[in-house]
């Protein structure tokens, strides 16, 4: 990715927060720490598990990233969830 499209993508985003589209179709703000269950076994998180997100990143390559206990993990391995 492009410095240029990076500095785009960074005009909308935050680390302390994520836009989500809930099941009933309604845009959510969420705020961290956000709870997240984990959906993979990755690194140190066991499936099923939850976890809590402190910090949203972006990587080099555009894809989200959630912080947890300081590590970085892609936003695909966990179900995010919107009502706790």
């Amino acid at each position: 990715m492009k410095n240029e499209e990076l500095a785009e993508l960074f005009k909308y985003c935050s680390p302390k927060s994520i836009l989500v589209i809930t099941w009933y179709g309604k845009l959510k703000t969420l705020h961290c720490p956000i709870t997240v269950k984990i959906a993979h076994d990755i690194g140190e998180l066991t499936k099923g598990d939850y976890a809590k997100v402190t910090e949203v990143k972006l990587s080099s390559s555009g894809n989200t990233v959630f912080i947890i206990n300081k590590r970085a993990y892609y936003y695909y391995y966990f179900d995010i969830l919107t009502h706790l």
